[in-house]
């Protein structure tokens, strides 16, 4: 219980009663300790007020909520968009200011789904909320779960997860974004038979699977005489997406288009500027970071499907804020949104 003198004649059972709630409550409150919701936190501290409990000063400090921290866990390895994504984060201090948040970013293992249940978990009494890239998996789904049982919201990031409480989606819909590619790729190589080959970073991750989807079902409807041919799995690796590339062009010499569904884009340029063909070959991707401007710019990819980072990022932080205020978690926030960049429109770099 709350041990301090007040100021006046009332106790907590009068504020408690007062703002219609339990003395343990008030206590929480009081003690600007978690676990109450906005509404009511502003509840007692009016009722507080009014029956002149505690000292001014003592008021003003727990009128003022502690910072909310907030963990962005991504995964770690070549993925240029995501190495972007976390440095904005890491200096966002200014930006998030208004917010009252404390962002913190830490990588972890790519396509481990255990692991990334782990730190989950360890997170659970060190944070307020987590915004994670999701990997599709029993594991994963039970933490968050479990952490939305004790109170820890989290937001699935760029990739989301299904059947699973997580608070909200911030990233693109994907089966658009595989439909999209495939489009952009059948009105470049034009009307005529072809081959278009799929790189995949990995199907554990739901935004590649369903932007595989998209991408498939898009031929089948739209352009029949265009053949999709193996899919590969470059696990957002530029050493190994150079790897699969050169075998791609090693067992279809006629390959007119590839569409890289996850990063590692320059190690497919690099494969197609070595074999000769970055002219020929109609190039796909994702992610607008430096390799992929300069990839459009010299002409070795012909568009890249992106979202805007700082938006992701302004989303993820607006929802946060949302839940710690009772509101509904997209309440005034933006969804992100799917741009379309080819080298004629590629906007600044600090656009």
């Amino acid at each position: 219980m709350d041990t301090r003198v007040p100021t006046g004649l009332s106790r907590i059972i009068d504020v408690a009663r007062l703002a219609g709630v339990s003395t343990a409550t008030v206590d929480r409150v009081l003690n600007r300790r978690p676990g109450v919701r906005a509404i009511t936190v502003q509840r007692v501290l009016k009722a507080a007020t009014e029956l002149d409990y505690m000292p001014a000063e003592d008021l003003q400090a727990a009128m003022t909520p502690k910072p909310m921290r907030l963990l962005f866990l991504l995964p770690d390895g070549t993925n240029r968009f995501l190495t972007m994504l976390g440095q904005l984060i890491a200096h966002s201090e200014t930006r998030l200011t208004p917010f009252n948040v404390r962002c913190r970013v830490e990588t972890i293992k790519s396509f481990n789904p255990e692991l990334l249940a782990r730190r989950l978990w360890d997170c659970r009494d060190k944070v307020d909320g987590v915004a994670f890239m999701a990997l599709e998996h029993p594991a994963v789904r039970e933490t968050v779960n479990l952490l939305a049982e004790r109170g820890v919201p989290t937001v699935t990031l760029i990739s989301d997860i299904l059947n699973a409480r997580r608070a909200a989606y911030v990233g693109l819909d994907n089966r658009s974004a595989g439909r999209t590619a495939g489009y952009l790729i059948a009105r470049f190589i034009g009307p005529r038979p072809a081959k278009v080959a799929m790189i995949a970073g990995s199907l554990s991750y739901r935004a590649h699977e369903e932007r595989e989807m998209g991408f498939l079902h898009l031929f089948e409807e739209l352009f029949p005489a265009i053949k999709v041919v193996g899919l590969r799995e470059g696990r957002d690796d530029a050493e190994r997406n150079y790897r699969q590339t050169r075998m791609l062009l090693g067992q279809h010499p006629d390959l007119a288009g590839i569409y890289n569904i996850g990063g590692g884009a320059d190690g497919v340029a690099r494969a197609l500027k070595e074999m000769g063909r970055e002219r020929d070959i109609v190039f796909v991707g994702h992610g607008l970071t430096p390799d992929t401007r300069s990839l459009l710019i010299d002409g070795t990819m012909d568009a890249v499907i992106t979202q805007n980072p700082q938006n992701a990022l302004m989303s993820c932080v607006a929802i946060f804020d949302n839940l710690r205020a009772g509101r509904e978690a997209w309440h005034g926030a933006e969804a992100p949104r799917s741009e379309i960049i080819f080298r004629e429109n590629i906007p600044g770099p600090n656009s």
